[in-house]
């Protein structure tokens, strides 16, 4: 039987998940925000790219250290990363390049919601050395 603490507890892990949603904010504008300025050089817009992308893995490190301390495991951080990535791109495109998405790129964001139900399909508590705790028999 589990404790109390095996279970889902949204005050506590959404932490990391709005950690990674403002880390990727910062690394969609430092990896696509300069594809309006084609008259800056290119030796330019990646000094600006890495100053921005300071304060993305400033917020990124530490979403993925608080999720894999509060039971996220490194795949589905990663998966969650992704998901997050695709969303907060979606909007700056359409934002700040002016683009709109396809129906082919919504089906490919379908796929990937189907990787996230998959990702977190099996939510057994691990330890936090990444191992699956062993089966305890009543």
């Amino acid at each position: 039987m589990g404790t109390p603490d095996d279970g889902w507890h949204p005050g506590v892990t959404v932490t990391p998940i709005v950690l990674l949603i403002a880390s990727n904010v910062f690394m969609t504008v430092a990896w696509y925000g300069h594809l309006r300025f084609h008259d800056v050089p290119l030796w330019q817009v990646i000094l600006v790219s890495w100053g921005i992308a300071f304060f993305e893995y400033c917020l990124q490190v530490p979403a993925n250290r608080m999720g894999h301390l509060q039971g996220y495991s490194g795949f589905q951080l990663k998966i969650m990363q992704e998901v997050i990535t695709l969303g907060v791109f979606v909007g700056f495109a359409m934002v700040w390049l002016k683009e709109r998405p396809t129906l082919n790129h919504l089906f490919a964001g379908l796929c990937l919601m189907g990787a996230v139900f998959f990702a977190f399909r099996d939510t057994a508590p691990r330890t936090h050395g990444g191992t699956e705790p062993s089966a305890q028999h009543e």
